[in-house]
Formats: structure tokens, sequence, C-alpha cells
């Protein structure tokens, strides 16, 4: 499990007025209603993030991550996977008995990238028609924000932290898209060293490709929680930050 019920993260190296913090759906292409968490910051966003949750789906600490993206000056939409399968959350967010195991494996390639095409699209409605828009993912949204960067919606680049490579499959082998992988030194769940492979896999493809090994650091230690971790969380914000800025329109 990648955090509990009150898991947060950890407050972004700069911060900024929020200018509005809403819950909702979004109209994916097939028709099917995502819920989603948009938080847009005081001033005009200079680019955009899609949060890619874990397992658990629209998680409150997804909320509130995107939340500290619309505090670092960004506008934010955290999404949900399982809006085909177990229709939309009730009161904005998976409860905390959520039955993931069920959802997991019935999403598809095909239903994500619709989900994310949709969350880009909101974005851009909301922040400007030409917003560049990153994902940033975790665990199993980290394995797909991976898989993205070999594809072809219209992103501007990939952030993932403590994927599994496996997830990732072929699209390695045409990944274009900028690409960072934050990786936790200590993961029981994905050796580091298959993280450290799928990160030559994606070089050799042609992406550019950041790699970060936080000795030690176990799996979910982007959370506010993990006082031990502080260091990493602000390095790995660091990273996130300087892909963003990397892309963003002038």
């Amino acid at each position: 499990m990648c955090h509990d019920q009150g898991s947060r993260p950890p407050a972004p190296p700069r911060t900024g007025p929020v200018g509005e913090r809403t819950t909702g759906t979004l109209t994916s292409a097939d028709g099917t209603a995502v819920s989603a968490a948009t938080a847009l910051p005081g001033g005009s966003p200079r680019a955009g993030v899609v949060v890619l949750p874990d397992i658990r789906g629209l998680h409150p600490y997804y909320v509130a991550l995107a939340e500290r993206f619309a505090e670092a000056g960004l506008a934010a939409v955290a999404i949900d996977w399982f809006g085909r399968t177990a229709g939309v959350c009730e009161g904005g967010v998976r409860p905390e008995g959520f039955d993931w195991q069920a959802h997991v494996p019935r999403t598809t390639h095909e239903g994500i990238d619709a989900d994310v095409t949709a969350a880009v699209a909101h974005l851009r409605e909301r922040a400007g028609a030409k917003l560049p828009v990153v994902v940033v993912g975790f665990c199993f949204g980290g394995s797909h924000a991976w898989r993205l960067a070999g594809g072809d919606l219209d992103l501007a680049g990939c952030v993932g932290f403590y994927g599994r490579p496996a997830l990732v499959g072929d699209a390695a082998d045409r990944a274009h898209l900028p690409t960072v992988l934050l990786v936790a030194g200590a993961d029981t769940v994905t050796p580091v060293a298959e993280q450290l492979a799928l990160a030559d896999r994606l070089r050799a493809a042609g992406a550019e490709v950041d790699v970060t090994v936080y000795g030690g650091a176990p799996h979910s230690f982007f959370d506010r929680a993990h006082g031990e971790w502080a260091e990493a969380c602000r390095d790995a914000w660091e990273r996130v930050l300087a892909l963003v800025e990397r892309v963003a329109r002038p």
C-alpha cells in the first residue's frame, strides 16, 4: 500500500496562493465519467501537471498534491483510474476500504490514455490552450507516466516515482519525451536494478532521462510524515520542478 488515509505530500520549495480548488468529473473520450480534483494557482500558470495516483485511485493524498502543485504556481489535476469499473468517487475520493485489487487488473492502456487526454484538455480549457502539460505519477501511476514517455499523447514530459518497469513494456523502446525517474533505494516492491535498466532503455530510445536513487528511502517516501526523508523529498521536488521549468511556456 502506498499511502494510508492520513498521508499527505510534503510542501514544495516555492509556495504561493491557490486560486481555486474543485472536485468533480471529467468526461473521457469513450464517455466515461472520471473523478478528478483540480487546483489552480492564484496567478497565471506557465505549465500544467496531471497527477497519476497509485493503486488506490483518487486518494486524499493526491487531492492534496494537486493543491501543492498549485502552490508552486502550476495548474494541476489529479485523476482516478476506476471510472469504468467502479463509477465515480462518492464524496470526491476513494474511501479507505476501497477494493482496488478488484479494479486494477481491469484497467487498460487505452482507458488510461483516454483519461489522461481528458485531463490535459481540462487543464488547457482552464489555463490556456497552449499550456504545456507533464504527467507526474506514483507507483502504478509512476509506471504509466514512464510508459507515456513512449506514447503519442500531447505531453511535454513525464515523471514517475517508484514505478514498475514491467508495466512500461515495449513503450520504453519508443520513448521520446523528457523523463524523470525518482527511485526509492530501499523499495521492496520493485528492485532498483530494474528501474535503472529501464532508464537505460529510455535513453537508448532517444529520451532525455534524469534518474535519481534515494539510498535507503522506502517505497512511498514522498510523504511529509517521513521526516527522516525530508531531504530526499526536497530534492525530488526540485527535480520535478526543474523538468516543468524546462518545458514551460515563456
